[in-house]
């Protein structure tokens, strides 16, 4: 049972960003989180992300996510999905990264770039 709730962080990551959902997605945060939205990349606390975030998905309402790829690194502490984002705001490239941490993944990445 421990393994499957490990395995769902990335699918309700996925699945809170496909709906715009920052809740779903900021009970994954890590401590800080880095976000890059085009060229402006900063590590930020949970709180901090989570307003980041509902900025960015308030400017761009999502329409559909596009998940080409995911996967598990080679030591299994990291997962990952690669997509493309379609909001009112355009097409964006996404790249989530969550890592093990005291043996829960934690999102500690996301990238969006045009």
């Amino acid at each position: 049972m421990f393994a499957t709730a490990k395995g769902q962080a990335l699918e309700d990551v996925v699945n809170g960003m496909r709906s715009g959902n920052v809740a779903a997605m900021s009970r994954y945060f890590d401590n800080f989180v880095t976000i890059t939205i085009g060229f402006n990349q900063s590590a930020y606390s949970k709180t901090q992300a989570e307003m980041v975030l509902k900025d960015f998905f308030n400017k761009n309402n999502v329409k559909e996510l596009n998940v080409m790829q995911n996967g598990t690194s080679p030591n299994n502490n990291g997962k990952y999905f690669i997509g493309t984002l379609n909001t009112s705001g355009g097409s964006y490239q996404v790249y989530v990264l969550l890592k093990l941490k005291d043996g829960n993944y934690m999102l500690q990445e996301i990238r969006f770039e045009k």
